[in-house]
């Protein structure tokens, strides 16, 4: 809808960004699944959930389609470009 549209959106996942969407700002969702088997495995050998801290995400990811840019009629700033963590052309 986004795209019929031309409407341009920001995602909160890159898979997004890699079917066609222009932008996503996401976390790292590698390192979420690694501390989050962590915490199953903490909780499995008999931890207090109550006592596990809590993690609060500090890695961010910039994904840009240019592809998708350039079909709406965007130009990325080489400043943005430069930023981003992943550019698909």
């Amino acid at each position: 809808m986004a795209a019929k549209g031309r409407i341009p959106t920001v995602y909160p996942f890159r898979e997004f960004v890699e079917a066609g969407g222009l932008m996503a700002y996401s976390i790292d969702q590698a390192e979420i699944y690694r501390r989050l088997a962590n915490l199953i495995d903490k909780i499995l050998r008999g931890a207090n959930p109550g006592d596990i801290p809590f993690y609060q995400p500090t890695k961010f990811e910039l994904s840009i389609n240019l592809k998708t840019a350039k079909a709406l009629g965007f130009e990325m700033p080489a400043m943005l470009l430069g930023r981003a963590d992943e550019v698909i052309e």
